[in-house]
């Protein structure tokens, strides 16, 4: 995202637009790789709600919330753009908040990675981790990314909210 300094996060958040919705995909290859044609869409609040959720110490995934929402919404799958940019939404709407922060740099990418679109970047993120207890590993020689160590350790489970 640009201009993050000019956009009101907060607005985003709230705007539900048209979801929650279902939405059946006709497109064989991501029916496919999605394993059905139910693609779910969850609104931007529902995102920070889980969020939330995530205690000290413990950590998330994009893909678990995704998981999670197919779930109880009887989808195949939860879309997965939206989803990334809604959970950055989140993030940007609780760092100008002065109050009911969001806990986001608890919820990662992909196998644990850090999450650079975040407030300040992966160097916060990291320290904010770090300071819970969260060993953090650089990966590559050029395109350096971070990953919370062992993260599948420190999973929050969401199988008992509803």
């Amino acid at each position: 995202m640009a201009n993050e300094d000019k956009k009101d996060f907060n607005s985003m958040l709230h705007d539900s637009k048209d979801m929650p919705k279902i939405q059946i995909i006709t497109d064989a290859g991501s029916i496919a790789k999605y394993g059905g044609d139910r693609m779910y869409f969850a609104p931007p609040i529902e995102y920070d709600r889980i969020m939330k959720l995530i205690p000290y110490g413990k950590v998330i995934t994009i893909g678990e919330i995704r998981e999670h929402f197919a779930k109880i919404s009887s989808a195949d799958f939860t879309e997965p753009i939206t989803a990334g940019i809604f959970v950055s939404i989140a993030a940007w709407a609780s760092h100008q908040r002065t109050n009911e922060k969001t806990p986001y740099w608890r919820t990662l990418k992909a196998n644990g990675e850090l999450n650079a679109k975040y407030p300040r970047g992966v160097e916060a993120q990291k320290k904010l981790l770090e300071s819970e207890g969260h060993s953090i590993i650089q990966k590559g020689r050029t395109n350096l990314r971070y990953y919370v160590q062992n993260y599948q350790d420190f999973l929050f489970s969401l199988e008992q909210i509803h």
